[in-house]
Protein backbone atom coordinates (compact mmCIF):
# COMPACT_ATOMS: atom_id res chain seq x y z
CA UNK A 1 0.00 0.00 0.00
CA UNK A 2 2.75 2.34 0.49
CA UNK A 3 4.25 1.90 -2.68
CA UNK A 4 0.82 2.74 -4.77
CA UNK A 5 0.45 5.85 -2.20
CA UNK A 6 3.87 6.67 -3.01
CA UNK A 7 3.84 6.12 -6.89
CA UNK A 8 0.13 8.62 -6.73
CA UNK A 9 1.68 10.78 -5.12
CA UNK A 10 4.76 11.04 -7.81
CA UNK A 11 2.29 11.18 -10.58
CA UNK A 12 0.50 13.90 -9.26
CA UNK A 13 3.89 15.55 -8.74
CA UNK A 14 5.15 14.76 -12.27
CA UNK A 15 2.37 16.25 -13.66
CA UNK A 16 2.48 19.74 -12.06
CA UNK A 17 5.85 19.65 -13.05
CA UNK A 18 5.40 18.80 -16.50
CA UNK A 19 2.52 21.48 -16.82
CA UNK A 20 4.31 24.37 -15.13
CA UNK A 21 7.20 23.45 -17.68
CA UNK A 22 4.59 22.98 -20.97
CA UNK A 23 3.19 26.78 -19.77
CA UNK A 24 7.32 28.46 -19.35
CA UNK A 25 7.92 26.91 -23.17
CA UNK A 26 5.01 28.01 -24.70
CA UNK A 27 5.83 31.88 -23.21
CA UNK A 28 9.17 31.38 -25.22
CA UNK A 29 7.58 30.82 -28.45
CA UNK A 30 7.34 33.75 -31.39
CA UNK A 31 4.04 35.72 -30.68
CA UNK A 32 2.18 33.29 -34.23
CA UNK A 33 2.87 30.41 -32.37
CA UNK A 34 1.16 31.47 -28.98
CA UNK A 35 -2.12 31.40 -30.20
CA UNK A 36 -2.42 27.42 -29.76
CA UNK A 37 -1.84 25.70 -25.54
CA UNK A 38 0.41 22.56 -26.52
CA UNK A 39 -1.81 19.67 -25.72
CA UNK A 40 -0.08 17.24 -22.98
CA UNK A 41 -0.58 13.58 -23.95
CA UNK A 42 0.43 11.55 -21.03
CA UNK A 43 1.80 8.36 -22.08
CA UNK A 44 0.30 5.58 -19.53
CA UNK A 45 1.49 2.17 -21.49
CA UNK A 46 2.32 -0.69 -19.18
CA UNK A 47 1.48 1.61 -16.23
CA UNK A 48 -1.60 0.63 -13.68
CA UNK A 49 -4.96 1.62 -13.90
CA UNK A 50 -4.86 3.02 -10.64
CA UNK A 51 -2.25 6.48 -11.81
CA UNK A 52 -4.42 6.78 -15.09
CA UNK A 53 -7.25 7.24 -11.93
CA UNK A 54 -4.94 9.78 -10.13
CA UNK A 55 -3.88 11.54 -13.25
CA UNK A 56 -7.25 12.05 -14.33
CA UNK A 57 -9.01 12.74 -10.94
CA UNK A 58 -5.76 15.94 -11.06
CA UNK A 59 -7.04 17.21 -14.46
CA UNK A 60 -5.51 15.16 -17.36
CA UNK A 61 -7.58 13.82 -19.74
CA UNK A 62 -5.13 12.80 -22.76
CA UNK A 63 -3.37 9.84 -22.63
CA UNK A 64 -1.59 8.17 -24.96
CA UNK A 65 -1.05 4.63 -25.45
CA UNK A 66 1.44 2.15 -27.85
CA UNK A 67 0.06 -1.53 -27.41
CA UNK A 68 -3.12 -2.22 -28.81
CA UNK A 69 -4.00 -5.04 -26.97
CA UNK A 70 -3.33 -2.63 -23.91
CA UNK A 71 -5.41 0.31 -24.98
CA UNK A 72 -8.17 -2.03 -25.55
CA UNK A 73 -8.45 -3.33 -21.79
CA UNK A 74 -7.81 -0.02 -20.17
CA UNK A 75 -10.18 1.57 -22.59
CA UNK A 76 -13.37 -0.95 -21.99
CA UNK A 77 -12.11 -1.05 -18.06
CA UNK A 78 -15.43 -0.52 -16.22
CA UNK A 79 -14.05 1.19 -13.34
CA UNK A 80 -11.87 3.66 -16.26
CA UNK A 81 -15.33 4.34 -18.03
CA UNK A 82 -17.27 5.08 -15.03
CA UNK A 83 -14.48 7.43 -13.27
CA UNK A 84 -13.10 8.72 -16.60
CA UNK A 85 -16.05 9.84 -18.75
CA UNK A 86 -14.37 12.90 -20.34
CA UNK A 87 -11.11 10.31 -21.21
CA UNK A 88 -9.24 11.28 -24.62
CA UNK A 89 -7.09 8.01 -25.36
CA UNK A 90 -4.29 8.63 -27.89
CA UNK A 91 -3.08 5.53 -29.97
CA UNK A 92 0.66 6.39 -30.68
CA UNK A 93 1.81 2.68 -31.78
CA UNK A 94 2.41 1.08 -34.92
CA UNK A 95 -1.18 -0.06 -36.03
CA UNK A 96 -1.58 -2.81 -38.20
CA UNK A 97 -4.36 -3.23 -40.70
CA UNK A 98 -5.50 -5.93 -39.13
CA UNK A 99 -5.95 -4.86 -35.36
CA UNK A 100 -7.83 -1.48 -37.01
CA UNK A 101 -11.08 -2.69 -35.62
CA UNK A 102 -10.10 -3.35 -32.07
CA UNK A 103 -8.31 0.08 -32.25
CA UNK A 104 -11.70 1.96 -32.96
CA UNK A 105 -14.14 -0.40 -31.22
CA UNK A 106 -12.45 1.57 -27.97
CA UNK A 107 -14.81 4.13 -25.89
CA UNK A 108 -12.94 7.59 -25.50
CA UNK A 109 -11.00 6.93 -28.82
CA UNK A 110 -9.63 10.55 -29.48
CA UNK A 111 -6.78 10.28 -31.87
CA UNK A 112 -4.95 7.65 -33.90
CA UNK A 113 -1.42 9.80 -34.27
CA UNK A 114 -0.02 6.94 -36.14
CA UNK A 115 -1.58 6.44 -39.47
CA UNK A 116 1.22 6.19 -42.43
CA UNK A 117 -0.04 4.65 -45.86
CA UNK A 118 -2.82 5.53 -47.50
CA UNK A 119 -4.40 1.60 -46.77
CA UNK A 120 -4.18 2.21 -43.32
CA UNK A 121 -6.14 4.95 -43.23
CA UNK A 122 -8.62 3.57 -45.73
CA UNK A 123 -9.02 0.35 -43.42
CA UNK A 124 -9.76 3.22 -40.28
CA UNK A 125 -12.27 4.72 -42.64
CA UNK A 126 -14.12 2.04 -43.30
CA UNK A 127 -13.48 0.72 -39.73
CA UNK A 128 -14.70 3.61 -38.41
CA UNK A 129 -17.43 3.65 -40.60
CA UNK A 130 -18.63 0.55 -39.32
CA UNK A 131 -18.39 1.75 -35.83
CA UNK A 132 -20.06 4.86 -35.84
CA UNK A 133 -22.16 4.83 -38.76
CA UNK A 134 -22.15 7.87 -41.28
CA UNK A 135 -21.28 11.96 -40.13
CA UNK A 136 -19.34 10.74 -37.50
CA UNK A 137 -15.13 11.19 -37.81
CA UNK A 138 -12.50 10.00 -36.53
CA UNK A 139 -9.16 12.22 -35.21
CA UNK A 140 -5.75 11.23 -37.01
CA UNK A 141 -2.25 12.46 -37.34
CA UNK A 142 0.16 11.30 -40.50
CA UNK A 143 3.19 9.75 -38.98
CA UNK A 144 5.89 11.14 -41.21
CA UNK A 145 9.79 9.36 -41.02
CA UNK A 146 11.83 12.50 -40.58
CA UNK A 147 14.45 10.66 -39.47
CA UNK A 148 14.62 8.32 -42.19
CA UNK A 149 15.81 5.46 -40.15
CA UNK A 150 14.57 2.04 -41.23
CA UNK A 151 13.51 0.75 -37.69
CA UNK A 152 11.79 3.79 -37.52
CA UNK A 153 8.02 3.91 -38.94
CA UNK A 154 6.03 6.88 -41.06
CA UNK A 155 5.72 7.53 -44.25
CA UNK A 156 8.96 8.94 -46.61
CA UNK A 157 9.00 12.51 -46.70
CA UNK A 158 8.68 13.21 -50.59
CA UNK A 159 5.24 10.70 -49.61
CA UNK A 160 3.20 13.25 -47.05
CA UNK A 161 1.57 15.34 -49.09
CA UNK A 162 -0.17 12.48 -50.96
CA UNK A 163 -0.81 10.88 -47.37
CA UNK A 164 -2.60 13.74 -46.57
CA UNK A 165 -4.90 14.30 -49.85
CA UNK A 166 -5.68 10.63 -49.69
CA UNK A 167 -6.83 11.06 -46.28
CA UNK A 168 -8.70 14.45 -46.93
CA UNK A 169 -9.94 13.05 -50.35
CA UNK A 170 -10.76 9.53 -50.00
CA UNK A 171 -11.38 8.89 -46.03
CA UNK A 172 -14.92 11.24 -45.16
CA UNK A 173 -14.79 9.56 -41.52
CA UNK A 174 -10.99 10.61 -40.74
CA UNK A 175 -10.55 14.10 -39.79
CA UNK A 176 -6.91 15.08 -40.25
CA UNK A 177 -5.91 17.45 -37.61
CA UNK A 178 -1.92 17.48 -37.51
CA UNK A 179 1.15 15.41 -38.54
CA UNK A 180 3.29 13.39 -36.30
CA UNK A 181 6.88 11.94 -36.42
CA UNK A 182 9.30 10.49 -33.44
CA UNK A 183 12.89 11.91 -34.82
CA UNK A 184 16.38 10.82 -33.71
CA UNK A 185 16.93 10.02 -30.07
CA UNK A 186 19.59 12.32 -28.31
CA UNK A 187 19.94 15.53 -30.41
CA UNK A 188 22.38 17.61 -28.98
CA UNK A 189 20.62 21.44 -28.77
CA UNK A 190 24.54 22.82 -28.39
CA UNK A 191 24.80 21.50 -31.82
CA UNK A 192 21.37 23.61 -32.82
CA UNK A 193 17.62 23.22 -33.43
CA UNK A 194 16.54 19.57 -33.62
CA UNK A 195 16.82 18.61 -37.60
CA UNK A 196 13.64 16.53 -37.17
CA UNK A 197 11.66 19.03 -35.65
CA UNK A 198 13.22 21.44 -38.79
CA UNK A 199 11.90 19.06 -41.09
CA UNK A 200 8.53 17.95 -40.17
CA UNK A 201 7.99 22.25 -39.88
CA UNK A 202 9.02 22.23 -43.51
CA UNK A 203 6.78 19.22 -44.38
CA UNK A 204 4.05 21.37 -42.78
CA UNK A 205 4.66 24.62 -45.14
CA UNK A 206 4.84 22.28 -47.97
CA UNK A 207 1.83 19.94 -47.53
CA UNK A 208 -0.45 23.20 -46.68
CA UNK A 209 0.92 25.43 -49.63
CA UNK A 210 0.15 22.26 -52.52
CA UNK A 211 -3.22 21.29 -51.00
CA UNK A 212 -4.53 24.40 -50.43
CA UNK A 213 -4.19 23.84 -45.84
CA UNK A 214 -4.43 27.24 -43.64
CA UNK A 215 -0.99 26.34 -41.85
CA UNK A 216 -2.76 27.11 -38.26
CA UNK A 217 -5.28 24.17 -39.32
CA UNK A 218 -2.11 21.39 -39.33
CA UNK A 219 -1.00 20.67 -35.94
CA UNK A 220 2.32 19.11 -34.97
CA UNK A 221 3.05 15.87 -32.83
CA UNK A 222 6.82 16.09 -31.49
CA UNK A 223 8.21 16.24 -28.22
CA UNK A 224 8.43 13.80 -25.37
CA UNK A 225 10.10 13.71 -22.28
CA UNK A 226 13.58 14.35 -23.35
CA UNK A 227 12.60 17.11 -25.58
CA UNK A 228 9.05 18.23 -25.39
CA UNK A 229 9.86 21.79 -24.28
CA UNK A 230 12.65 22.40 -26.94
CA UNK A 231 9.52 20.98 -29.46
CA UNK A 232 7.20 23.36 -28.08
CA UNK A 233 9.53 26.47 -28.68
CA UNK A 234 9.64 25.02 -32.19
CA UNK A 235 6.04 24.56 -32.62
CA UNK A 236 4.91 21.08 -31.39
CA UNK A 237 0.75 21.81 -30.54
CA UNK A 238 1.30 18.05 -29.02
CA UNK A 239 3.11 16.43 -26.84
CA UNK A 240 4.03 13.18 -26.19
CA UNK A 241 5.21 12.70 -22.06
CA UNK A 242 5.65 9.34 -20.39
CA UNK A 243 8.46 9.02 -17.66
CA UNK A 244 8.74 12.60 -16.70
CA UNK A 245 4.73 11.95 -15.68
CA UNK A 246 5.06 7.82 -14.63
CA UNK A 247 8.33 7.37 -13.82
CA UNK A 248 10.32 4.93 -15.06
CA UNK A 249 8.93 2.34 -17.74
CA UNK A 250 7.51 -0.94 -15.74
CA UNK A 251 8.25 -4.77 -17.47
CA UNK A 252 6.76 -4.35 -21.14
CA UNK A 253 2.85 -4.92 -21.48
CA UNK A 254 2.18 -8.74 -22.44
CA UNK A 255 1.01 -9.04 -26.12
CA UNK A 256 1.10 -11.13 -28.77
CA UNK A 257 4.18 -11.10 -30.98
CA UNK A 258 1.85 -9.25 -33.56
CA UNK A 259 0.94 -6.26 -31.36
CA UNK A 260 3.89 -3.96 -31.88
CA UNK A 261 4.78 -1.08 -30.34
CA UNK A 262 5.65 2.51 -32.60
CA UNK A 263 9.45 2.20 -33.01
CA UNK A 264 11.20 4.42 -30.77
CA UNK A 265 8.58 5.78 -28.41
CA UNK A 266 9.36 3.06 -25.68
CA UNK A 267 12.71 4.83 -24.94
CA UNK A 268 11.18 7.41 -23.83
CA UNK A 269 13.80 8.60 -21.19
CA UNK A 270 13.05 11.06 -17.86
CA UNK A 271 14.55 14.88 -18.78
Amino acid sequence: MLRLIMSEYDVVKGLRVVRERVRAASQKRAPELQKVQPRLVAVSKTKPKDLILTAYEHGQRNFGENYVQELVDKGHDTEIIDKCSEIKWHFIGHLQRNKVSKVVSVPGLYLVETVDTDKLATALDVAWTKQKGQGARLKVMAQINTSGEDEKNGCALEEATQLVKHILDKCPSLELIGLMTIGKFGHDLSQGPNPDFICLKKVQGEVCQALGIGIDNLELSMGMSDDFEHAIEMGSTNVRIGSSIFGHRDKKYSVTNTDTVSKGIENDTVS
